[in-house]
């Protein structure tokens, strides 16, 4: 064990498997797309039969540019690329960058594609300009008043998946579960969950023998990150990260980091799931009961760390969508559109939320258990 331990802490590399990328994607799942048994460490989700089958009643043309959340982009491009089965004149492209780098470009109107990147087989067919906006976090009130303020309404905010900002260790880390203020006070430059002490070994949280003495390293994302900007508020509480955090750029990144480094630990969406890496719950506080992720901790918040994600768009109250926007946003909440939610690895919706989105997106009154998404 010490031996491993040591060798670890130097980061040392893992067999070559065809490269860099080929690793990742054989670490993830992604090689030939995520398994839905990722989805949760307790269980598979199950889409709740109320949500209704999407019926494409109209056929619909046009380009939607979808930009945002890297933790997103995976279940966006599954969503997307079944959707075209539906709908083969809507070309979508999928652009990543994290939350926060794409939000300008949201509200300006403007993207960072290259004209011609939205389509399958080249050409030139998408304009660039950002329809909506992937957020794996919700958008702060300055947010919405930027919005408000540029276009005269406010923007449209639409949950489309269940998530859980998962705690991640190498999978021979034998740490039974964290505290929210332990976490805090690994991450954390001031601890302002109170403890008195930074924690800065694996014996500070209770390991022993040949890892009492390991030093703990922390891995996190870039500033672009909607889950790096909601892990500190919510286990920092709007804290200062530490100098030392290894940042890395991506979530898949995160995770092949810890997949090398038996001494790490870094957060991501549970979607990231892979047999290299290990899930640990967390407690509010110490002393009270661990909670793992899973589709029904997250459900009922009982997993401190429980999160939606989102998509926003622009729909003029005057206007309303474009046709393929809102024939897009109807998959998304159909029963089909859920189901490839949970095979990319997050948690399905309950039927009352997809009501409420429909009733959004459409201004009908529908309630939980007639859901519909089959509407005009």
């Amino acid at each position: 064990m010490m031996r491993l331990i040591r060798r670890a802490s130097f980061h040392t590399p893992m067999p070559a498997l065809g490269g860099a990328l080929g690793l990742l994607m054989v670490l993830l799942g992604l090689a030939g797309g995520a398994s839905a048994d990722h989805a949760g460490i307790h269980g598979k989700p199950v889409v709740d039969d109320a949500i209704g089958l999407y019926v494409a009643k109209q056929k619909v043309s046009g380009a939607i540019v979808i930009a945002g959340s890297d933790t997103m982009q995976p279940i966006i491009a599954k969503i997307a690329s079944a959707f075209r089965e539906w709908q083969p004149d809507v070309r979508i492209a999928v652009q990543g960058g994290g939350t926060d780098a794409p939000l300008m470009g949201f509200l300006q109107n403007q993207s960072t594609l290259r004209r011609g990147d939205g389509s399958p087989k080249g050409g030139h067919h998408v304009s660039g300009e950002i329809g909506l906006l992937a957020a794996s976090r919700p958008l702060t009130e300055n947010e919405r008043q930027d919005f408000r303020s540029r276009y005269g309404y406010d923007v449209t905010e639409i949950p489309i998946a269940l998530d859980a900002i998962a705690v991640y260790v190498n999978r021979q880390n034998p740490i039974e579960g964290l505290a929210l203020e332990q976490l805090d006070a690994i991450f954390s430059q001031d601890r302002k969950r109170g403890l008195q002490r930074e924690i800065t070994t694996w014996g500070q949280l209770g390991l022993k023998d040949e890892w009492a003495q390991q030093p703990i390293h922390r891995y996190g994302q870039d500033q672009c990150s909607g889950t790096r900007a909601l892990f500190i508020q919510k286990v920092l509480q709007d804290g200062t990260l530490r100098p030392d955090v290894q940042v890395k750029v991506g979530p898949g990144s995160e995770i092949l980091a810890l997949s090398r480094d038996v001494l790490g630990i870094g957060y991501a969406s549970i979607g990231f799931q892979a047999s290299t890496v290990r899930v640990i719950p967390l407690a509010e506080r110490v002393g009270a009961p661990f909670v793992a992720p899973s589709p029904e901790s997250v459900a009922n918040g009982t997993y401190p760390l429980s999160r939606q994600l989102y998509l926003y768009a622009k729909k003029d109250p005057k206007t309303g969508l474009e046709p393929e926007v809102l024939e897009f946003f109807k998959f998304v909440n159909s029963r089909a559109g859920q189901d490839l939610v949970v095979k990319a690895g997050a948690y399905p919706l309950p039927a009352r939320q997809v009501a409420r989105n429909v009733a959004v997106l459409t201004g009908t009154g529908i309630v939980a258990g007639s859901v519909s998404t089959s509407v005009n």
